[in-house]
């Protein structure tokens, strides 16, 4: 069971990008699904979350200007990032909470993609 993400990349402040993130493996359901970023000399930022019933957090420095979705059938996660500020410059990493084919619970976090907004 792993999680691949995708949809880094470098943009200037204000412009976009999406991140998408797959589990893949035995999974039967997945519970919950997030993403969280970590910045150079900083500690690791939970910056969003969703969970199979819909419920999202947020964190409050990317309020209104992220939103995340899901497509808990694919078993993805999507973060689109618009206005998108230097500050927000990190490694962002996938995280995701399913029940394997055993009814094991699993916690999982994917590689990261890095997120750079520079002009």
């Amino acid at each position: 069971v792993q999680l691949q993400a995708s949809g880094g990349g470098l943009v200037q402040p204000g412009e976009s990008l999406r991140l998408s993130c797959t589990a893949s493996g035995s999974i039967s359901a997945v519970n919950s699904m997030g993403w969280y970023r970590q910045a150079p000399v900083k500690e690791r930022e939970m910056v969003a979350r969703i969970t199979s019933g819909g419920s999202t957090s947020y964190a409050d420095s990317v309020k209104g200007r992220f939103t995340i979705s899901r497509d808990f059938a694919e078993k993805s996660v999507y973060l689109q990032m618009n206005s998108l500020k230097p500050e927000d410059t990190a490694v962002y990493y996938c995280d995701a909470v399913v029940t394997d084919s055993s009814g094991t619970h699993i916690a999982l976090m994917g590689q990261g993609t890095q997120v750079t907004v520079s002009s």
